[in-house]
């Protein structure tokens, strides 16, 4: 599928166009995204967790009681316990401002009991569903574990719908499912991409690799006018010109990748505009010392150096594109903006995007955390993901398991 992943968006069901009536005093099962940043078992940053309290909310206030489904990390189907939800049952009870029930499973008798047993307006909190391998291999009688005794399942958790995990897609197959309110919210901003274009439209894209990028770059260049690439990616397009990056990140690997791109660029009359010029430095640190390059002037890296920023002439170059842009999507830094020397082209984008009035979408966790980290406003962004792998994967035209599961239309 190219260009757009929404051609059947009319079949796909939401909560919100459910008949309040009919929740009432009923079960439900939701999957929320509460894979959360912890630091010795304290929670660093609590946004996702604050991303599913409206659903959550607006099924308590509708007399539902609500069973929640979650991961966090990555235990590879084994019991980790540091990986145990409990500080996240604690800091939900806050949020919600009541009790939240905590079991230490997913799935068994004490399970099955305590769901026949919940109230309406109560909230029981099963633990990580990836301390089992069914999880992950999505097998039926895992999921058909995890659906028993509720009534209808919401989907609310963006960060994990391009996983065909057991409690992301395989409960649809045993019960009524929707997207909720968070799902809703993004599934329309992503969406509209695609299907309400505000021209001209500007793809802003960086990080380290090109591999989870290819099929997004491919993806716009029928629909972006520019496409601006920083960061390591830009590394492995100069690369394949022929220039020498030196000691810098490459994937040397993806020459003729980076080289078919920027012919279809041309075929597609999509702009692709790399980096004139960059920060480079023999070692990455607060006390680095850098010097600027512009390859376009023929100079030269030397041994030991690194590519590790965009530069001064690049950054006026991608702010004046991005001035003049009705949409702009955001994923991946300009640079290795966690150390000072080389934040600088991550800061001066992310700060020309958040003064452009129009439709701003940013994704992916380098760039959130660079907006948390300049003190950027994130009520002047148009949207801001929960899920980076996921919005790559809608951006690229691709279905998500999570969603596409949605069509299915069981009774309530």
């Amino acid at each position: 599928m190219s260009n757009s992943p929404v051609a059947i968006d009319d079949l796909y069901r939401r909560l919100s166009n459910q008949d309040k009536g009919v929740l009432k005093g009923k079960k439900a099962l939701i999957r929320v995204d509460f894979n959360v940043p912890m630091t010795d078992g304290k929670i660093d940053d609590d946004s996702r967790i604050k991303a599913a309290i409206p659903t959550l909310q607006y099924l308590l206030e509708n007399d539902c009681s609500v069973v929640i489904l979650s991961h966090l990390g990555r235990p590879k189907g084994k019991v980790v316990e540091t990986l145990r939800l409990n500080p996240i049952a604690k800091r939900l009870e806050d949020l919600l401002g009541k009790t939240v029930t905590k079991l230490d499973t997913c799935i068994g008798d004490d399970v099955q009991s305590a769901k026949k047993n919940l109230k309406p307006g109560e909230v029981l909190l099963l633990e990580n569903t990836r301390f089992y391998s069914d999880e992950t291999h999505n097998l039926a009688p895992f999921s058909r574990e995890l659906a028993e005794n509720m009534d209808f399942f919401v989907q609310d958790a963006f960060g994990c719908v391009h996983r065909a995990h057991a409690s992301v897609e395989g409960v649809t197959h045993f019960l009524p499912s929707m997207m909720g309110f968070l799902v809703e919210k993004e599934f329309e901003a992503l969406k509209n991409i695609f299907v309400n274009k505000k021209k001209p439209l500007t793809l802003v894209i960086g990080g380290a690799k090109i591999d989870t990028k290819i099929g997004v770059i491919r993806n716009f260049l029928p629909i972006a006018d520019t496409i601006l690439i920083g960061g390591g990616l830009a590394n492995t397009f100069f690369n394949a010109k022929g220039y020498n990056v030196k000691d810098s990140l490459v994937e040397l690997d993806k020459a003729s990748i980076a080289l078919e791109i920027l012919q279809d660029a041309g075929e597609e009359a999509c702009q692709i505009m790399l980096p004139r010029d960059f920060v480079v430095s023999k070692e990455i640190s607060e006390t680095a010392e850098t010097r600027i390059l512009n390859r376009t002037k023929g100079e030269k890296m030397n041994d030991g150096e690194k590519i590790l920023d965009i530069g001064p002439e690049t950054i006026n170059r991608f702010s004046e594109v991005i001035a003049k842009s009705q949409t702009i999507i955001w994923n991946g830094p300009a640079g290795l903006f966690e150390f000072s020397p080389f934040e600088e082209g991550t800061k001066a984008l992310g700060k020309a995007i958040e003064s452009n009035n129009n439709i701003t979408i940013v994704g992916g966790g380098d760039s959130v955390d660079a907006i948390n980290r300049f003190g950027f406003d994130q009520n002047k962004f148009s949207h801001i993901s929960t899920g980076g792998g996921a919005m790559l994967e809608f951006l690229e035209g691709k279905m998500l398991p999570g969603i596409s599961a949605l069509k299915k239309h069981h009774e309530l």
